[in-house]
Parts: C-alpha cells; sequence; structure tokens
C-alpha cells in the first residue's frame, strides 16, 4: 500500500511542477516584446509602424499604426516596442511615403531607411548605449487656450514653475498630443507662464481628449470628440455553394482602420432568403468576402459608407453591389418600400447586438479566472489524495 501511495503522490507532485513552470511561461509568452528601431531619411517626420503576422493579426488598431518615439541617446533613431509575433511590417511618414512589407526573422530589430525601395534590416545594434525599456503608455489629446504657449505635462503632481515636464506635440488640428505611461495615470498639463496650469488630472488608462480652460479648469471624455459618429449596417452576401464559412473584413480607405482585429474578419450568420448577413460599422468603405479561412476571397470591393450593402458574389473578381435588397424570385418592390423596410430591420438589429467587449482588463481577468480554477483542481486533488492515505492508514 505504501508503494502505491508513493507512486500517486510521485504522479501528484509531477502534474503540480508542470502546471506551475506553465504559468510563468504562459504569462512570458502574452508578455514578449521587441524593439524596433528605425533611422528614416532627414525629411520623413514623425514615423509611425504597422505590424502584423503571416494570420493577419495586428499589433495595432488602425493604420498607420504605433507612433515612433525619438531616442534622445542616439540622433536620427526611432524606436517602438511591438509584440514579437508580430514580425510583418511597414514604416511610413504620411501620406505616400511608406516602405514596402519588411520581414523580421524575430527579436530586436535595426531598420535603415534610405529611401521607399533602399531598406536595410540588421539584428546587430546599430544604436549606442542601453535599449529603452518597454512602458506601456496611452495617448491623451490637450485642447488648450492660445495663450498657453508652451504646453507639456508632468507626472510629479506638481507642474510647478521650474519642474521639468515631457512638452505636448502640436497636431495639425486644434489638439496637442502626449503619451502617459499606465502605471502613472495622473498629470498636471501645463503652458508654460505663471498660473498656467491645472489640477492634477487622473484618468483611466485609456485614450483621452482633455479640454482645458484659460483658468486651467478641465474637462475630459473617452470618446473621440471629432469622429463621425455612423450607424451601423448590414452586409448581406450570397456566395458559391463552395464557400465554407465566409467571413468579413473590412476597413476604411485610405486611413485603414479596420473593422475587425485580425484577419479573415467575422464569419457570416444566416439571413433570410438565403443571403448570409453581418453587422458591421457604418464608417467602412472597403470589404473583402473570404472563405475556406481565407483561402478564396474577393477584391477589395468599395462601398458607399452609411449605407445597407447587398452582394451577389459569383467567383472572386465576379460580384454584383446593390444599395436594396436583391430579388430573384418574388416581385420587386418600389424603392421607397424596400428603403423603408431596410432602414427598419437595421434599427431593429442595432438595438438588439451590442458589441463584445474585448477590453485588455477582460482578458486579463479571463487569464487570472482560468489560472485560479487550476490551483483549485490542484488542491482537491491534494485533498483527494489526503483523505484516501487516511482511508488506507485506518484500515
Amino acid at each position: 500500500m505504501k508503494k502505491r501511495l508513493n507512486k500517486w503522490m510521485m504522479v501528484l507532485f509531477a502534474f503540480i511542477m508542470m502546471f506551475v513552470l506553465w504559468m510563468p511561461i504562459g504569462a512570458r509568452a502574452e508578455e514578449e516584446r521587441s524593439i524596433i528601431y528605425v533611422n528614416p531619411p532627414e525629411d520623413w517626420m514623425d514615423p509611425f509602424l504597422w505590424a502584423w503576422d503571416e494570420e493577419g493579426n495586428n499589433a495595432f488598431t488602425a493604420w498607420p499604426g504605433g507612433e515612433m518615439e525619438a531616442d534622445p541617446a542616439n540622433e536620427g533613431w526611432y524606436y517602438i516596442w511591438v509584440p514579437s509575433w508580430a514580425n510583418h511590417m511597414i514604416v511610413s511618414a504620411g501620406e505616400e511615403i511608406q516602405t514596402g512589407e519588411l520581414i523580421s526573422e524575430g527579436g530586436n530589430v535595426w531598420i535603415t531607411i534610405k529611401d521607399m525601395e533602399d531598406v536595410e534590416i540588421s539584428y546587430d545594434p546599430l544604436t549606442e548605449g542601453e535599449i529603452p525599456a518597454y512602458v506601456e503608455k496611452f495617448k491623451i489629446h490637450v485642447s488648450l487656450p492660445d495663450s498657453w504657449q508652451t504646453p507639456a505635462f508632468t507626472l510629479d503632481g506638481t507642474g510647478d514653475e521650474g519642474t521639468v515636464g515631457e512638452a505636448l506635440k502640436a497636431g495639425d488640428d486644434e489638439w496637442h498630443t502626449g503619451r502617459v505611461p499606465v502605471k502613472q495615470a495622473a498629470f498636471v498639463i501645463s503652458g508654460g507662464e505663471e498660473g498656467q496650469k491645472t489640477e492634477v488630472i487622473s484618468t483611466d488608462p485609456a485614450e483621452v481628449w482633455i479640454t482645458v480652460a484659460e483658468d486651467g479648469s478641465f474637462d475630459f471624455t473617452y470618446d473621440d470628440p471629432n469622429a463621425v459618429q455612423v450607424p451601423d449596417i448590414n452586409v448581406s452576401v450570397k456566395v458559391p455553394g463552395d464557400w465554407a464559412v465566409p467571413c468579413l473584413w473590412a476597413w476604411s480607405a485610405p486611413d485603414g482602420t479596420n473593422a475587425f482585429t485580425s484577419w479573415p474578419g467575422e464569419a457570416f450568420v444566416e439571413g433570410e432568403e438565403g443571403w448570409l448577413t453581418l453587422q458591421a460599422p457604418g464608417w467602412i468603405n472597403s470589404i473583402i468576402v473570404s472563405a475556406s479561412e481565407g483561402e478564396v476571397q474577393t477584391s477589395d470591393i468599395s462601398v458607399e459608407t452609411a449605407k445597407d450593402v447587398w452582394i451577389v458574389i459569383s467567383g472572386p473578381e465576379e460580384y454584383e453591389v446593390a444599395y436594396e435588397a436583391i430579388l430573384t424570385e418574388a416581385p420587386q418592390e418600389s424603392k421607397e418600400e424596400t428603403t423603408e423596410e431596410n432602414e427598419t430591420v437595421s434599427s431593429e438589429e442595432e438595438t438588439a447586438q451590442e458589441e463584445p467587449d474585448q477590453s485588455v482588463e477582460s482578458v486579463e481577468k479571463g487569464s487570472n479566472a482560468g489560472m485560479i480554477a487550476g490551483i483549485v483542481v490542484i488542491c482537491a486533488a491534494v485533498a483527494a489524495l489526503a483523505v484516501l492515505f487516511v482511508k488506507k492508514k485506518k484500515k
């Protein structure tokens, strides 16, 4: 009996060790990042990096991607941290200025750009000094009075005269921007002159728009005040019979804002009269319909914004686009009746469907819940073996 119990204890110990070792490995894999250094031409102002993997998963939510930071220790070099799996990249610096697709072999990368067609990739450091540590940040947009000539923000909670702050960058519109470390989401905005400062501003670590008045009072919102509010639309399609699990990929051109986080997008669901349908943001103007896990797909299809659309697809390059339901069997209704009916359906679907919460917080909570469940299982197993041991001993 003792030998059998020892075997059980060895098995349990091995299981516990596997679980304990797996947890940090999983955490490291989720947090693993690589630094991308870029040395662009002198006339490439404010470079951005767009990054993705072979399966079409994007590191950033919208084109042109992440804004790169200048390295004060290495003049002319900019850097950004990206997830290590995002090894396909494009560097851009405004409209019509961008490299072609660059593919990294993994790890930290130094990219030297002579022009859009002449790019060199190095895996040996081309900068001096230590690599800057990764610091997760969120973006702030600040609207200031005209008299605040040298806007900046400080993280020490004072903003007093003489305190060194980080300058806010002027944009093309009325907004100035900066990046605040997530772990220090309390800051003061100042304008350069005595008395030009706010009280300490505490926000959630998420992109935020802050409006500052002349007296230093402020208000903020997490909704982009410049964003055009467009109701969702319905995209309905009919595809060839051998197109398995059709999916919708949609975006806004030319800015490249994607409606979905990763390729091939979202799967269509069964609709009425043989149509497959899916709800999408009303601001999209370009779509691709794919099937069989992306093995077959249409070319880019341009559509009008803010309008429900019906598309009959005969092949990758053969399709018909309409903004009223295409009736193939029943007599076609008048345009006014069809439009009114479609608007009613669209309104009902908008009310019924809610966008799922995919925030980092919910993902982290899910990961913690899984970890806790694993620990509970281990504790239960230990308790069961302890009971078994006591029963054996009594016999």
